[in-house]
């Protein structure tokens, strides 16, 4: 056996890997697809969409570097989180736009169950608080505004999934219905402490237990691919969602250890164990990952607009061409000239939580120019990533040594040098910059034998730069006061009735 192929399910694209024995890239496919935005705070995509892409880009990746299927020792899927399908069983045709993480549509319902005094019993049980964010009042909203959909749900003709639930069904054409414990900790509908369906939360959203997916370890060989997806069986070694294989990738397998990916979103985890604790700075308590002999926790804070920021500057004000032209700009400022980004563009998350929060510019004057808008949109995401670190830290009693980072756009020398110098921390980047795919092929790979053990891939973990704080803590510490006066102008800006019901 040769290769793991990392399926990798993003928000904008899908994208296939093959990793080596030695944690290599042997080969890279990757394909965007449509966002969809059919009212102010709502995103969606198309769910057939999504698996039509994510197989073309696997088959494409295997007939590029000539790896046959008989050489993949097994299948290891990652995925954009919370983002919510609900399909027809039979047909196994979706019956609505897959609802995204970032969809905002579900605030006021939230408002309401918090109204109603459930949120220390959510907290309680799932590590979660009560947001739109996660995926159970998503198919609350399935549920109530498809017509039909909530009478065929208690049939048991439907069925509800995340995105890997999603795509484990088509690859076993609809023999598989799972779902793993890192996706299952994300649907505010998982007790945290049996690892199983909560029928209290279940009650309080009014969802039927019927649509609802398996339950499933992390690490584990599911089934196998049907033949007629890459013209013979495959195995599925596990799925798992994008940041907590992230998490597993960057080796961060010690209690106290911490990486943040910067994708569309930024999402920051810190390994805290085999016990769930409960945060009391906002952050979210999530199951890290399970395998056959382990569980392991995490505390996370979730920052929704990051890598999108950047595509805003260039989709939506053209002030660039490509994402990577964003780092020459800024860089031919040496500052922002007292400009500040807030990209609450869907709100703000940890430690923050306001859904009604939107994006905020300040500091404009007449000599703003290009330049500086994009320093600043850098310097807004560096600044959020600050904010979760903060609360993290006060949760776990720790100061961390130094945050791992992955994603995309950790290859911008200037977000990350700016990043150490507001943390006043070492960033430390990796020489494979993808860990979120090569996460889900650890998985994959253990639960086959392909590694034998974490401390074998513990082994294939190399650093490629570290970035040391370069600004002194008093200007550093400046800096973050005036980005929360910043932060105070973007918050509560919609109000309720700018959501009507559908």
């Amino acid at each position: 056996m040769r290769a793991i192929l990392a399926l990798d399910q993003g928000t904008t694209s899908s994208r296939a890997i093959l990793f080596s024995h030695e944690g290599d890239v042997l080969g890279v496919a990757q394909r965007e697809f449509q966002q969809f935005y059919p009212r102010p705070g709502w995103v969606e995509h198309d769910a057939e969409e999504i698996w039509e892409s994510q197989l073309a880009v696997a088959r494409d990746v295997l007939s590029r570097t000539g790896i046959s299927a008989a050489e993949i020792a097994a299948i290891g899927i990652t995925n954009q989180r919370e983002t919510t399908v609900l399909w027809d069983r039979q047909t196994g045709k979706p019956i609505h736009r897959a609802i995204v993480w970032q969809d905002r549509r579900t605030a006021e319902l939230c408002d309401q169950l918090r109204e109603a005094g459930h949120q220390p019993r959510v907290t309680e049980r799932t590590g979660l608080v009560i947001d739109a964010y996660f995926s159970g009042t998503k198919i609350r909203w399935l549920l109530d505004n498809v017509p039909d959909a909530r009478r065929r749900a208690e049939r048991g003709e439907l069925a509800f999934g995340t995105i890997d639930s999603w795509l484990l069904w088509n690859l076993t054409g609809g023999d598989l219905h799972i779902t793993d414990t890192t996706n299952a900790s994300r649907t505010m509908l998982m007790n945290l402490e049996t690892q199983q369906w909560d029928q209290d939360l279940l009650e309080m959203l009014q969802i039927p237990a019927q649509v609802l997916p398996e339950i499933r370890p992390t690490s584990q060989v599911y089934g196998v691919t049907t033949p007629t997806c890459f013209g013979q069986p495959i195995p599925l070694g596990g799925a798992a969602g994008d940041q907590h294989a992230a998490l597993f990738g960057q080796n961060c397998i010690e209690h106290g250890m911490a990486k943040n990916t910067y994708g569309t979103g930024c999402f920051m985890l810190m390994n805290i164990g085999d016990t769930p604790r409960p945060s009391t700075q906002k952050l979210l308590t999530t199951v890290a990952w399970t395998t056959a002999t382990e569980t392991a926790f995490a505390l996370e804070g979730s920052v929704f607009i990051a890598g999108a920021a950047i595509q805003w500057l260039r989709d939506g004000l053209g002030i660039i061409r490509s994402s990577a032209d964003v780092e020459p700009l800024a860089s031919s400022v040496p500052d922002t000239n007292g400009v500040y980004l807030v990209p609450a563009f869907a709100g703000l998350g940890a430690p923050h939580w306001d859904a009604y929060a939107r994006g905020t510019i300040v500091g404009l004057t007449r000599g703003t120019s290009a330049a500086h808008l994009a320093r600043a949109a850098l310097e807004g995401i560096a600044f959020q990533v600050a904010d979760v670190l903060t609360a993290m830290q006060r949760d776990a009693g720790i100061t961390i040594p130094e945050l791992r980072v992955d994603g995309g756009a950790c290859v911008n020398n200037l977000l990350m040098q700016f990043q150490a110098d507001i943390l006043q921390t070492p960033v430390v980047r990796p020489t494979v910059v993808e860990t979120t795919a090569l996460g889900a092929a650890f998985f994959a790979g253990l639960a086959v034998g392909f590694w034998n053990d974490a401390r074998q891939i513990q082994t294939l973990w190399q650093t490629d730069r570290i970035f040391e704080p370069q600004l002194t803590a008093d200007e550093a510490q400046h800096r973050r006061t005036r980005w929360n006066d910043a932060l105070g102008r973007s918050r509560n800006w919609e109000r309720p009735e700018f959501y009507p019901e559908a």
